[in-house]
């Protein structure tokens, strides 16, 4: 698990989700706050993480620039976003995987508010605050997802 490899390198982290497992509860120096990102992201401290994880989160969101935004906010000088995002090439083949084959969640295609390619996540990116020269974008996956790095300027 992802996160058992990261936990002896943080001093703290924090993680929104809908649900949270008591297995992943029990992680020290991890803490949870349950609910949308929308909600509990602005709430949190200003300039007080050295990374923040967006991954498989801003298609579920019909305005992803706000929490964009708070990312950013939360960001301290010099810190770090990265996020993971299904593309349009993708959105075929998620949905096939979905609604046809049943291989995937159909509840969670159906949330899906946007697909993105880089055309559509650079700039919010530098509407969100971040400067075109610190952001990094890049397909993988055969192009079926798009992940990006965004530095918070020092």
């Amino acid at each position: 698990m992802l996160l058992r490899t990261l936990v002896p390198r943080l001093q703290e982290g924090v993680g929104i989700d809908f649900g949270v497992s008591e297995e992943v509860r029990r992680i020290a120096r991890l803490s949870f706050l349950e609910g949308d990102i929308e909600h509990h992201l602005p709430d949190l401290p200003s300039e007080r993480f050295d990374v923040v994880m967006l991954i498989s989160v801003l298609e579920h969101l019909v305005e992803p620039l706000p929490v964009l935004e708070d990312c950013r906010r939360v960001l301290c000088s010099g810190g770090t976003l990265l996020v993971n995002v299904p593309t349009w090439l993708g959105k075929g083949l998620l949905e096939f995987s979905a609604f046809r084959l049943g291989t995937s969640p159909a509840a969670e295609m159906d949330d899906h508010k946007m697909y993105y390619g880089k055309r559509d996540l650079w700039p919010l990116l530098v509407r969100a605050g971040f400067r075109p020269r610190d952001i990094r974008l890049r397909y993988h996956k055969l192009g079926l997802n798009l992940f990006a790095v965004a530095t918070r300027a020092l």
